[in-house]
């Protein structure tokens, strides 16, 4: 009867172990997965948007790796509800009929915080990269130079050191980002 039981224990502890194991490889397997499907649409988005990049780069000397890189940083790589359904990568700010109002974060005095903005509405992503490029080549309304040290860059660390300093965004860390993503993705290759 001893030698029964002590089976039956075996039995009991290796189906708990097996399952136990095999709940784990299974977990493990769905987030190997879930990585997969992400870098997936990582490549994707990098796909559908080098092809303008590189174009803009061509005709006016705007880096594709910083248009790159700026569209995935600022539309979450096309994800967000600016990018999605109104195909604007770069939150671009406008104004009038062709605009949407919707809430940013800016970072503001040391910390993040929400307001209200109204940002441009295009048909296309291809229009939105157009039209940042665009501002980079013209500037802004006070100073038609803003934008020079990105224009005139050999590189993608002088071009995201020029975006920073120029005031492109308020976080104090973009031109870090930008770097990052470009370094992380090997976005420079498309500057050829």
């Amino acid at each position: 009867m001893g030698s029964r039981l002590a089976a039956v224990v075996v039995v009991v502890l290796l189906v708990f172990v097996g399952v136990y194991v095999g709940h784990h490889l299974y977990q493990r397997y769905q987030q190997q997965q879930i990585i997969e499907k992400r870098n997936n649409a990582r490549k994707l988005f990098i796909k559908q948007v080098a092809p303008e990049a590189q174009a803009m780069q061509n005709r006016y000397h705007v880096l594709a790796s910083i248009t790159i890189a700026q569209a995935i940083l600022e539309s979450d790589w096309g994800s967000s509800q600016l990018a999605s359904q109104y195909h604007n990568l770069f939150g671009i700010k406008g104004t009038g009929a062709n605009s949407k109002e919707m809430s940013t974060k800016e970072y503001v005095d040391g910390k993040w915080i929400v307001i209200k903005g109204r940002f441009k509405v295009y048909d296309s992503w291809d229009a939105s990269i157009k039209d940042h490029t665009h501002l980079m080549i013209t500037g802004t309304d006070t100073n038609k130079q803003n934008y020079s040290q990105v224009t005139q860059a050999t590189n993608y660390k002088q071009a995201a050191k020029g975006l920073q300093q120029a005031g492109y965004a308020t976080d104090p860390d973009y031109a870090k980002k930008l770097i990052s993503v470009i370094q992380t993705y090997h976005l420079d290759q498309y500057d050829k």
